[in-house]
């Protein structure tokens, strides 16, 4: 009889192998799809139900959420792990971010503000960890993973299908060393900027960088933000001194960049801030490790210079409420005291005695370009118990000026109008 030993080696021998063809095939998928060939999977895409018990509990949840007077919230789509969102320029299909292995096409073909059709995006292809959706204005999706950056020319007129056009804009293992590949802060944030370049958020894997780190993730943007064209050529970093942002919006009147900046863990309930920034200089330095969010400092590093031009925050939040996904209001629909301003997700605490966050935060941009004072927009997501009915993760606008909010809590997307 073979030992225990023999046993486990084998099967650890036949896992790898697994794992090496299932990799082998993807890369054969997407050659297939860059030489705009069929890949074999399936045509009959199975759709995410948007009725039943779960989206009636869902409903019954927002009724308990509070927005300005005015304002209402509903249901738009039921979306496994909802996180960041793109919404197509022409059609207005959502594109859905997650965590995990899967992006979403979310369609609305009836115009009626409820989604008719959830569905999984390119199901030829397995992504890792796919956070990151953006668009550029002529109409390419991009999608920023852990570790690659893929881009579909034409994904509002061919997701119908499981083959969809895709290109490499940055291959796997080359948009940080594998050696810093982490499960710890790795969820891209991408933007297309109005110089059209594609910006990325490089989040560092720690929860305050050791030195030895210090000087590679300088070079290569882990801590910051990258920018590169959008075929990848010209690669640069914008910004350092970040330790991991889950939100970039550019202000439509100026072309500033803005980004939220979570901040560091351990540090007590009530510090650090969170941080709101504008990126006014490329190459700016945010003040990371040497603060650990506004000006407080880090006990790792309360014994080294900081850098002497760091920038402090435009924006500075309740401490650990985990400010993420963000936009500026673009639309119409909502009061001309909204227009203009700045919108976010606060994901919620996880690690303070008194949870705070859930809830979508705004804030007026004054004419210089800076923030007025922030308040809260919608909330009630976040029980006087303490208990989470779901988690605000990214806000997007649709054509008709309402605003989506993702949940990767509850797995959906809500929609917030103003008027009839």
């Amino acid at each position: 009889m073979p030992s225990k030993s023999f046993v486990m080696r084998g099967a650890v021998a036949l896992a790898l192998a697994a794992l090496a063809a299932t990799s082998q095939a993807q890369e054969a998928n997407l050659e297939k799809l860059s030489a705009f060939k069929t890949t074999g999977t399936p045509l009959d895409i199975p759709t995410i139900p948007q009725t039943g018990a779960q989206a009636d509990a869902i409903r019954e949840s927002l009724k308990k959420i509070r927005l300005p007077e005015g304002f209402k919230i509903d249901l738009y789509a039921i979306v496994p792990d909802a996180r960041n969102m793109a919404v197509g320029p022409t059609t207005g299909v959502v594109f859905v971010g997650t965590r995990k292995t899967k992006v979403y096409a979310v369609t609305d073909r009836d115009k009626d503000r409820v989604a008719d059709e959830v569905k999984e995006f390119s199901p030829s292809l397995k992504f890792n960890v796919p956070n990151g959706v953006c668009f550029s204005k002529d109409g390419f999706l991009y999608v920023a993973e852990h570790n690659r950056v893929l881009v579909f020319p034409a994904a509002e007129y061919f997701y119908e299908g499981p083959d969809v056009a895709a290109f490499v804009v940055v291959p796997q293992g080359k948009l940080i060393p594998t050696s810093e590949e982490s499960y710890n802060h790795g969820a891209r944030v991408c933007k297309i900027g109005p110089d059209k370049k594609m910006y990325v958020t490089l989040g560092q894997p720690y929860n305050v960088s050791p030195t030895d780190k210090l000087k590679l993730y300088d070079e290569v943007g882990i801590g910051g933000i990258i920018r590169m064209d959008t075929d990848g050529k010209n690669r640069e970093v914008v910004a350092r001194g970040v330790r991991n942002s889950g939100g970039i919006a550019f202000n439509p009147k100026d072309g500033v960049l803005w980004f939220n900046d979570n901040q560091v863990d351990g540090m007590g309930d009530t510090i650090p801030p969170g941080e709101t920034n504008r990126l006014t200089k490329v190459g700016a330095n945010f003040g990371f490790p040497w603060y650990g969010g506004g000006k407080v400092r880090t006990a790792e590093y309360k014994d080294t210079t900081p850098p002497a031009d760091a920038v402090f925050p435009v924006i500075e939040h309740d401490a650990h409420a985990a400010d993420m996904g963000a936009t500026f209001y673009t639309g119409k629909m909502f009061p001309e005291k909204y227009r203009g301003g700045y919108f976010w997700a606060q994901h919620g605490s996880w690690n303070r005695n008194d949870a705070v966050g859930a809830r979508v935060m705004w804030a007026p941009v004054k004419a210089d370009g800076t923030a007025g004072k922030p308040e809260p927009f919608a909330e009630g997501w976040l029980t006087s118990d303490g208990e989470y009915l779901g988690r605000p993760l990214d806000v997007a606008l649709l054509p008709d000026g309402s605003m989506l909010v993702s949940d990767d809590y509850v797995g959906a997307i809500y929609r917030i109008s103003h008027g009839k």
